[in-house]
C-alpha cells in the first residue's frame, strides 16, 4: 500500500470511526482508552519528538444562528497541536485538534468543537423553542495533503449534551504563494448530519409548534449545506501569521427545509473575519 492509498485510507477510517463512536458507549470508549493511554510504551511512542502548538484567535462577523438572517460579532479560539517538521497548511475552519499521526500526505488524530448555548436571547426569531444548552463534539480528523498545494480534510464529531447527533465535515482547499509570505487559498466545504444534530437545531414539534407559531417540523439526517470559502495570509514572521478569511453556504435538506430557516430564517449564510496565530515548538524527549 503506497502512500497515496493510505490517505485514502485514513480519510475513510476518520469517517467510520465517527460512526462507530456513535454506537459505542461512552463508559467503554473511556475504559479503552486508559487501557491504551496508560502503556508506558505507548506514551513514550506518541509523544516523542519535536511538537508545535498553535494558539490564537479569530473576529467573525456571521448569522446569529445557522439559518439566522441576522447576524453577530464574536470571537473564536485558535488552537492545534501537531508533531514538528516542515510547515503544513491549515485553514480556520479546523477546528482545535490534536495530530497523533503525521507523515508528508496524511495527518490524523482528534478533534473537539465547543458548541454554545442557543435560545430566544440569541436571536428573536427563536421565541417559543426550547433552548439547545451549551455542550461540545469530539470526534476524529484526517488531512490528506492531496499535492503540495491541495489539502483534503474530513472531521466526524460525536455531540455531547447540545445534541446527540453525528456531524461530517468536508473541505478541500488549494493553496498557492503569492509572494514568500503571502498565501491565498480556497475550496469547497460540505456538512453532513445525523437526525440527532438537525432535531436539536432544525426540528419543531407540536408544543414548539404551539409557542412560536412556526409549522411542524421532523427532520432526518442528510447533507446540510454546502458552499465555499477563502482566505489570503500573512506570515508576519516563522512564528506569527494573520489571515482574513470569508465564507459563503447554503443550507441544504434537513436544514433548508425547516419551518425555522423558510419563515424566520435564511438559506444564504455569509460569515467573513480576521484572525492572528502565533506558533511554538514543544519537545517531549
Amino acid at each position: 500500500m503506497n502512500e497515496v492509498e493510505i490517505a485514502i485510507f485514513g480519510l475513510v477510517y476518520c469517517v467510520f470511526l465517527g460512526v462507530f463512536m456513535n454506537r459505542l458507549r461512552i463508559k467503554a470508549l473511556l475504559a479503552a482508552s486508559v487501557a491504551v493511554s496508560s502503556s508506558p510504551a505507548f506514551a513514550d511512542g506518541l509523544f516523542s519528538g519535536n511538537w508545535y502548538v498553535t494558539l490564537g484567535g479569530a473576529g467573525i462577523s456571521a448569522p446569529t444562528f445557522e439559518g439566522s438572517k441576522n447576524r453577530k460579532l464574536f470571537f473564536q479560539p485558535i488552537i492545534s497541536v501537531g508533531r514538528g517538521g516542515a510547515p503544513r497548511f491549515s485553514s480556520r475552519n479546523d477546528n482545535p485538534s490534536f495530530a497523533i499521526y503525521n507523515t508528508d500526505v496524511l495527518r490524523a488524530g482528534v478533534v473537539g468543537k465547543f458548541v454554545p448555548s442557543r435560545d430566544a436571547g440569541t436571536d428573536d426569531a427563536l421565541r417559543g423553542l426550547s433552548e439547545v444548552k451549551w455542550g461540545g463534539e469530539l470526534g476524529g480528523f484526517a488531512d490528506v495533503y492531496v499535492t503540495d498545494w491541495m489539502r483534503g480534510r474530513a472531521e466526524v464529531r460525536q455531540g455531547i449534551r447540545a445534541h446527540d447527533g453525528l456531524v461530517a465535515d468536508i473541505a478541500v482547499d488549494a493553496f498557492t504563494d503569492i509572494a514568500p509570505d503571502l498565501r491565498v487559498s480556497a475550496g469547497p466545504r460540505m456538512t453532513f448530519a445525523t437526525s440527532g444534530y438537525t432535531n436539536a437545531y432544525y426540528g419543531v414539534d407540536a408544543a414548539e409548534s404551539a409557542a412560536s407559531g412556526l409549522g411542524q417540523y421532523n427532520p432526518g439526517g442528510g447533507v446540510t449545506s454546502y458552499g465555499a470559502g477563502g482566505a489570503i495570509t500573512w506570515n508576519a514572521t516563522d512564528k506569527i501569521a494573520m489571515s482574513a478569511f470569508t465564507e459563503y453556504k447554503r443550507l441544504a435538506g434537513p436544514a433548508a427545509d425547516s419551518s425555522l430557516v423558510q419563515e424566520r430564517g435564511s438559506k444564504n449564510q455569509l460569515m467573513f473575519g480576521v484572525s492572528a496565530s502565533y506558533k511554538f515548538g514543544v519537545s517531549f524527549d
